[in-house]
């Protein structure tokens, strides 16, 4: 099992689901693990009630059939679905209309979701899920894709306060076709954690959005060091740019 997930961590986002069922076929018994912890690509639906797209993913399934975060429905129509209580729909709601908000003010579009279900701790989970898509509308990038997956675990609350762990995948993957440097592809996931104990005078929502926004902040950091640094580290290395080899060396 150890084995199987560094492979997938290794694979490229657009690999991963092949990848995947490679693993599932090869380990059987380890198929609730591999399923659980493996980080897919998001897909997207349209709710024909709302008329408004949403994010699949495992958090939302139920057999072969996804909820939508905005009718509370289940598509392909599912009798016996599992939802939330009242409370935690009601939190749902609220959440998906603030994320909505957020994600058009950091990602310029782009869709979300966001799903909330009761814990068996007395607690509670929210997953909180963006995906951006598209092409290019600077430098030479041709089309890309952003998935971002934050799952938060809700402690219950002790003496005005409560603890959160967060739980953070990000899929990146960008294509650009320029004269000057061809095709190049691009792609790659990464993962990190945090945990906090907050007050919860200004809500669960407050918390969760801050932590994300912080969360978000560290993985663009490290994305853009550890991809973009050493991709241009690497390609500057192996082709300098046309400015460095038109430098004439000085006369002797």
């Amino acid at each position: 099992m150890e084995a199987a997930m560094d492979l997938v961590r290794r694979m490229p986002p657009g690999s991963t689901e092949t990848a995947l069922n490679a693993l599932l076929s090869l380990l059987p018994d380890h198929s609730i693990d591999l399923l659980s912890q493996v980080d897919l690509p998001l897909q997207v639906c349209m709710d024909k009630e709302s008329l408004k797209e949403y994010i699949l993913c495992e958090y939302n399934r139920d057999a072969d059939s996804y909820r939508s975060p905005w009718s509370n429905k289940y598509e392909p129509p599912l009798e016996d679905g599992t939802v939330p209580s009242e409370d935690m729909r009601n939190l749902e709601i609220e959440a998906n209309e603030v994320f909505s908000v957020y994600r058009d003010q950091y990602y310029e579009g782009g869709i979300s979701s966001v799903y909330i279900w009761e814990d068996e701790d007395k607690g509670f989970i929210a997953c909180f899920l963006i995906k951006k898509d598209g092409q290019g509308k600077r430098g030479y990038m041709q089309i890309g894709s952003w998935d971002a997956i934050h799952v938060i675990q809700v402690g219950p609350e002790e003496e005005g306060a409560a603890h959160y762990c967060l739980n953070s995948t990000v899929m990146l993957s960008l294509t650009t076709d320029n004269k000057q440097s061809g095709t190049f592809n691009l792609s790659g996931s990464i993962r990190r954690q945090m945990s906090m104990t907050l007050a919860v005078a200004d809500g669960h929502l407050v918390n969760m959005g801050k932590m994300i926004e912080e969360m978000e902040g560290k993985l663009r950091n490290s994305l853009d060091q550890v991809y973009f640094g050493k991709t241009k580290e690497m390609v500057c290395t192996l082709r300098p740019p046309p400015e460095v080899l038109n430098m004439r060396l000085p006369d002797r």
